[in-house]
């Protein structure tokens, strides 16, 4: 399969090479960090044992230390598992099939894998829309696309607070957050991919801190640093830092003082077409009137 030609200027949003290092830099200490990674990915074993079928080969997208390719052992006939990761500290440790590479430049033939998984990755990939059709084609007919992304209500608590503070400090805010998919637009990015079935849907995960400053500790530890590209470089100055976690404080803290920091997670599922799977009525073709079924007794 050819990879896709380079990503737009356009459509540049973050900062791949960053994402990169942030992720090397957290790749050694994850194991501290990773609970959110494995809430979210025990729900998406919860969504595939749904699924009364096996799925021998596939791939973990994202994959990071294992983490996920650890949970989805044992079931639903998994027999090889290729992780696959932006960041080559993560790929240095755990044992199984591994390879270092760009989520926009998917490395695998068509019809590879018979299950691609992905958690709380693709939220960083600049051209979705082209890494979705890669995706797609490295399914088997009649395969299955399961992934969790982070959805844009994500961090918002944060995004606030900082815009509050570099307004008051500096005069004018810079993106200090990543801008998130919302769950319509990503639905409808699985059906331009040209996936049969799709289904996009959300919930939130909520997390409490003790202050601020540990939710962006926290955050460096998962490799979920501010990587958008027209970012500001280098350290956040420190009066900015305070003012955001004092805005933060005022505005959301709980009667002990603690902080709630909200995470919008966006599930999605679908399926490599095949002859053989349901399809809608073509339009006009129903036998029964809509007007009839509403209708009111009289």
């Amino acid at each position: 399969m050819a990879p896709p030609e380079k990503t737009s200027d356009a459509m540049t949003v973050f900062d791949r090479y960053a994402v990169r290092l942030h992720r090397d830099r957290s790749a050694r200490n994850f194991g501290e960090f990773d609970f959110l990674f494995r809430h979210v990915g025990a729900a998406l074993i919860d969504r595939l044992q749904d699924i009364t079928r096996d799925f021998p080969r596939v791939l973990d997208l994202g994959g990071r230390d294992g983490f996920l390719s650890e949970l989805i052992a044992g079931h639903n006939g998994i027999e090889n598992v290729v992780r696959c990761d932006l960041s080559e500290a993560f790929m240095h440790d755990g044992g199984g099939l591994r390879v270092v590479a760009d989520e926009e430049f998917v490395p695998f033939g068509p019809e590879s894998f018979d299950l691609v998984v992905s958690c709380l990755d693709l939220h960083w990939v600049n051209d979705l829309p082209g890494t979705l059709v890669q995706l797609r084609q490295v399914l088997k007919p009649d395969g299955l696309f399961l992934a969790a992304m982070f959805g844009g209500n994500t961090l918002s608590e944060l995004r606030a607070s900082l815009i509050a503070a570099e307004t008051e400090t500096m005069g004018g805010a810079g993106p200090r957050v990543s801008p998130f998919a919302d769950v319509r637009d990503a639905g409808n990015l699985l059906v331009r991919a040209g996936f049969a079935l799709p289904v996009a849907d959300n919930f939130e995960v909520t997390v409490s801190y003790a202050d601020p400053l540990k939710l962006m500790r926290d955050l460096r530890g998962m490799g979920e640093s501010n990587a958008v590209r027209a970012r500001q470089r280098g350290f956040t100055r420190r009066d900015v830092l305070a003012r955001a976690a004092a805005h933060y404080q005022d505005r959301h803290a709980d009667a002990d003082g603690r902080v709630p920091a909200t995470f919008e997670v966006i599930m999605l599922t679908a399926w490599a077409p095949h002859a053989a799977q349901p399809k809608p009525l073509a339009r006009g073709s129903g036998q029964i009137s809509l007007a009839d079924v509403l209708k009111e007794d009289k």
